[in-house]
């Protein structure tokens, strides 16, 4: 509860009038300061009455892409049964506030209120709790509390349509032609028989319509495993732009990128962020968890990881991260997004193309080109998201 400056005036004036009336015997300061001090204690009573509200609110959609656009849909009701409610709310969305008009909301009656949600920005931006104040009618005393929970809105990057694929390394039934040995797994073709051709390979059926010995043509496939490691380092981003490193938000379109296209393709992929700490922490106002997982115990999606990643201060964690991958191995084909604080320490990521048969690395936002075959690497070079993927599709070597 707070009290307002004039119903600090009025208080004080109520203690000085009691106490001159009741010193020097005057009882009109005496009764003056009694109707001074029985109106501020009317205005607390007043202002602490609390009213019985219902807010439930739908976000339509809870996730869009950065600059889509998204709205949230407030519903408050009146749950008492005996009193209208006039009060004064707002509604939290993000860094600003919404008013919300609650006046004469009767007993049962609800009111609804749809505005937009700021998506110009990555992130998540919360949504709630609705808070309410109560004033009395002289506005003395101001009381405001809390109604329902946060709502968070997930503003992924922009994605980028890709539509090269990366070359796997390990065979697989299942896979798709690419630059893996030739061999005997999956049926391709059938072509004429030459000298040499094991009988066992000749298609018997088709040779005996066709007059001529048919032998069947046959390839490895292979199914890519993708890993991508989202460098979130702050040293890695030096550059700022009105407080947003772009070079890292670009970095995050590439990374919403390939795990978009690798899901389209059916392609196993894996989302590493090089400080992971931070990048997991999503405030909430009721039920915060610090486990990478929402509320309803579900595992945050990669893109949802890619909404509420923020850069970390720990400027070893690479390090640290390339150990991990070394260790776990837990594909064939490594992709590094990083800034331009991040190129000299590529060291780090080329020594591991021993366990990672294909290494790209992709930097953002530098001045300068990377020198070519840096760490023997594939290196790509963009300023944007939108520059990266085009440059990727270009790539023929992985």
């Amino acid at each position: 509860m707070g009290i307002t400056a004039r119903g600090v005036g009025l208080l004080v004036a109520a203690v000085v009038l009691l106490g001159v009336g009741f010193r020097f015997a005057y009882p009109e300061l005496t009764l003056l300061g009694a109707a001074a001090g029985a109106a501020v204690g009317y205005a607390a009573l007043t202002a602490a009455w609390r009213p019985r509200l219902v807010v439930a609110r739908r976000a339509d959609p809870d996730r869009v892409a950065r600059g889509e656009p998204a709205s949230m849909t407030l519903t408050v009701r009146n749950a008492g049964r005996l009193r209208s409610a006039n009060l004064l709310a707002e509604d939290r969305c993000g860094d600003r506030t919404v008013p919300v008009p609650l006046l004469r909301l009767r007993p049962g009656r609800d009111t609804e209120v749809r505005y937009d949600v700021p998506t110009h920005r990555r992130g998540v931006v919360l949504v709630g709790p609705l808070r309410v104040t109560r004033r009395d009618p002289l506005g003395l005393v101001a009381l405001a509390r809390p109604y329902g929970a946060s709502t968070p809105v997930w503003v992924h990057p922009r994605v980028h349509p890709l539509t090269a694929v990366p070359t796997g390394a390990g065979r697989s039934l299942d896979g798709r032609v690419d630059g893996v040995p030739h061999g005997s797994i999956t049926f391709d073709s059938l072509r004429e028989y030459v000298v040499g051709d094991e009988l066992r390979r000749v298609h018997w059926r088709t040779s005996a319509r066709v007059g001529e010995l048919m032998v069947r043509e046959n390839v490895d496939t292979s199914l890519p495993r993708l890993v991508v490691l989202l460098d979130n380092r702050a040293a890695a981003h030096p550059q700022r732009v009105g407080g947003v490193a772009e070079s890292f938000e670009s970095a995050c379109e590439a990374a919403a990128s390939i795990v978009t296209a690798a899901h389209r393709a059916d392609l196993p992929v894996l989302l590493v962020l090089v400080a992971p700490g931070p990048a997991t922490r999503v405030e909430r106002g009721h039920g915060d968890r610090d486990d990478g997982e929402v509320d309803d115990g579900q595992p945050l999606g990669p893109l949802d990881r890619l909404a509420a990643a923020e850069l970390s201060g720990d400027d070893d964690a690479l390090r640290a991260a390339t150990t991990r991958l070394r260790q776990d191995r837990l594909g064939d084909t490594l992709i590094f997004l990083t800034g331009p604080g991040g190129r000299g320490e590529l060291g780090h990521v080329g020594a591991l193309r021993g366990a990672y048969p294909s290494v790209v690395v992709g930097v953002f936002g530098a001045a300068e080109p990377t020198p070519p075959g840096a760490a023997g690497l594939v290196v790509v070079d963009a300023a944007d998201g939108a520059q990266f993927a085009a440059e990727w599709d270009g790539v023929r070597r992985w």
